[in-house]
């Protein structure tokens, strides 16, 4: 009997670590939304859609939890590592990256500001990238995102 519920017990806690696990990789509804934005411009204009890279959501994910800690969109921030740092931190393999930031209410209103942006833009259309990740964080309502793009190796 002893056996057995150490072996539920077991089971449990196996089953709490891979949902907290999952829990913590799975994509917010607004990095889904910007990520479908992001392709939806693409095939506008002809291109290949991005593929999911979930190192580089993991590193732009860090990256949108500090501005929205600090309440500010910056490519970087004292003490903080590059972003190719980061990026390698998190377990992404490239050949090059861009990155977009911004800060807003919705994730319609940060892509359309990427769109209107022409260095944003250009991150997005950029024939060469072919793998993205991509980051959220809320903070009081507002959302900081991280586009965090890549030429995979």
């Amino acid at each position: 009997m002893q056996f057995r519920t150490r072996l539920a017990a077991g089971a449990m806690a196996a089953m709490m670590l891979c949902w907290s696990a999952h829990s913590q990789t799975s994509v917010t509804r607004a990095e889904r939304e910007l990520f479908a934005s992001v392709n939806q411009a693409r095939r506008a204009q002809g291109l290949a859609p991005l593929r999911w890279d979930e190192s580089l959501a993991a590193a732009a994910r860090r990256h949108a939890a500090i501005m929205a800690e600090r309440r500010t969109a910056q490519h970087g921030f004292e003490n903080e590592p590059s972003l190719s740092a980061r990026v390698k931190q998190a377990g992404a393999h490239f050949s090059w990256l861009s990155e977009n930031v911004c800060e807003g209410p919705t994730p319609r209103f940060i892509h359309s500001q990427f769109m209107k942006s022409p260095a944003h833009r250009a991150n997005v259309l950029d024939r060469n990238m072919d793998s993205i990740g991509i980051g959220v964080a809320d903070h009081g309502g507002e959302l900081f995102a991280v586009e965090d793009f890549s030429q995979a190796r």
